[in-house]
């Protein structure tokens, strides 16, 4: 429990500052999801600025920025290579 003036007013800033990004990284993770779902039809560039947004911002770490933008390029690019083996016939 904090006694001094400024501990308290730090731990209602931590308070607000821990709920904002909760919700900021669980519109990252709805976003994944629908991207997932979609089959990597989505805009890939929106989901990977907004994952740099959240990189600059201190939200998530770059490492795990770095995995989340390679998983979605490997599965933009399968469905890619998918639809052109379609669309050629084969």
């Amino acid at each position: 429990m904090p006694i001094l003036k400024n501990a308290k007013k730090a731990q209602r800033q931590t308070k607000k500052r821990t709920l904002a990004n909760k919700t900021k990284k669980e519109f990252l993770r709805t976003k994944i999801a629908d991207f997932k779902k979609s089959r990597g039809k989505a805009s890939l560039g929106k989901i990977t600025s907004l994952v740099d947004k959240m990189i600059k911002k201190g939200i998530i770490h770059k490492n795990k920025a770095g995995r989340i933008k390679s998983t979605l390029a490997k599965i933009s690019v399968k469905t890619s290579k998918i639809s052109s083996n379609f669309d050629n016939g084969k």
